[in-house]
């Protein structure tokens, strides 16, 4: 119900303001962050994934949502296109899914025992590879002949192609490695964790750290430049469709513009504070980028201002009220994926609302792993304190939740008091 009346109100703006009114406005239309995001060649339509576990199909020429893709039982971690106009989108549940036309999938191409943190399309488009948090690529045919897995080993946050059909991951262990057909791959040690990878088509390799940095890497593996983006992590990156220009999203809110064969910032586009996490060029002169803040938005490259109004105003505050509680505050870890009120809805985790009493894995409207729907646990304070001392892993065996633990027992019973109460 929820989706239908997200379409219905674009459907009622598309009424009310012109076309081109309507394509200058933020696209508002996801229930949680905008965490991936695809733009056709052409430019004429985006495809966008949220912790809301939906993707959304835009149409860019006029700011309206065309289709809601629900399937995933998680958060949509990653988004592609591929030649022909299929859709592939991957999430937290491990799935990587092939849409065309219908309202359901075509079919799962691969599933993973992790969650999936990236997609990416081989230049011939005939293999799809995707990275996850199970410590693997997997390099699967379109025809559907049996995947091909690589083992980088610990959690794989992206994954890319040469433009000679060579593999490319980056993962938490600092490492960029490059596969050759058979055999080991080449791994270059970086300093810091590889939060996304884009290559160029002169088989350049861009980088991006958690340590606000992205490096330039040559086919072979050795590091050309290294171009300093801020000092908050660098969580996804774009490039132009000529290869001239490199975009570096950061957990802070802004995206830094970069001159590839200079090395260097050339603009830098600042939003309302929230993370960016995840953008696309729309050709060479502009940029769409999805946030914290659940909107879409577009840039033009030549001012370095937005298409349209900045912003929305930012999502209600919900924990004003609560200024100075503790356990308001180590809440505010979870906001992004769980809401507390009668009317919040699911995010990428349940509603908590009526938490206090309810039996795991019945949350109304909310799809939960199979694993998850067989435990036997009523959520009371005692439960809700130790899933936060010992971590989901364990507490809850095949969570889709973060690993996560609170380890100061005040803050943990701090918690538990605002939950008690915020609830209701």
């Amino acid at each position: 119900m929820r989706n239908v009346l997200r379409l219905l109100v674009h459907a009622s703006l598309a009424v009310a303001l012109p076309a081109a009114a309507r394509a200058e406005m933020p696209m508002r239309g996801h229930g949680g962050p905008v965490r991936a995001l695809a733009v056709t060649p052409d430019g004429d339509r985006a495809l966008t994934g949220s912790f809301d576990q939906s993707a959304i199909l835009w149409s860019l020429a006029d700011g309206t949502a065309q289709r809601i893709l629900r399937f995933h039982e998680g958060a949509v971690n990653a988004v592609a296109w591929l030649p022909d106009g299929g859709m592939l989108t991957g999430a937290e549940d491990g799935r990587v899914a092939l849409w065309h036309a219908g309202p359901e999938p075509e079919r799962v191409l691969t599933r993973h025992a992790g969650p999936v943190t990236g997609i990416a399309v081989a230049p011939d488009g005939r293999t799809v590879a995707s990275s996850a948090w199970d410590g693997t690529a997997r390099v699967t045919p379109l025809d559907g002949g049996p995947a091909q897995v690589r083992e980088h080993g610990g959690n794989v946050n992206a994954v890319a192609f040469l433009p000679d059909g060579r593999l490319v991951t980056g993962g938490y262990d600092a490492t960029v490695r490059i596969w050759p057909e058979a055999g080991e791959p080449r791994a270059v040690q970086l300093p810091t964790p590889v939060n996304a990878l884009v290559v160029a088509p002169d088989g350049e390799i861009a980088a991006a750290g958690a340590d606000g940095s992205v490096r330039l890497l040559a086919p072979d593996g050795g590091v050309r430049a290294e171009v300093a983006v801020g000092p908050r992590p660098v969580v996804a990156l774009a490039l132009s469709p000529k290869g001239t220009q490199l975009a570096a999203a950061t957990v802070g809110g802004a995206v830094a513009v970069i001159d590839r064969e200079a090395a260097r910032v050339r603009l830098t586009l600042v939003g309302p504070g929230l993370p960016v996490w995840s953008l696309a060029f729309r050709g060479d002169d502009e940029l769409v980028t999805g946030g914290g803040d659940r909107l879409v938005r577009r840039w033009d490259l030549a001012t370095g201002e937005p298409i349209g109004p900045l912003a929305m105003p930012r999502p209600a505050d919900g924990l004003a009220a609560f200024a100075g509680d503790r356990g308001a505050e180590v809440f505010r870890a979870c906001e992004a994926c769980h809401t507390l009120t009668p009317d919040g809805g699911n995010r990428a985790g349940p509603t908590l609302h009526g938490v206090f009493g309810r039996r795991i894995g019945t949350a109304p409207g909310y799809a939960y792993s199979p694993a998850f729907r067989q435990l036997d646990i009523v959520w009371n304070a005692d439960t809700i304190a130790r899933l936060f001392e010992i971590g989901p892993a364990r507490f809850t065996p095949g969570t889709k939740m973060p690993e996560q633990t609170v380890q100061e027992a005040e803050d943990r019973a701090a918690l538990v008091r605002f939950l008690e109460t915020a609830t209701r």
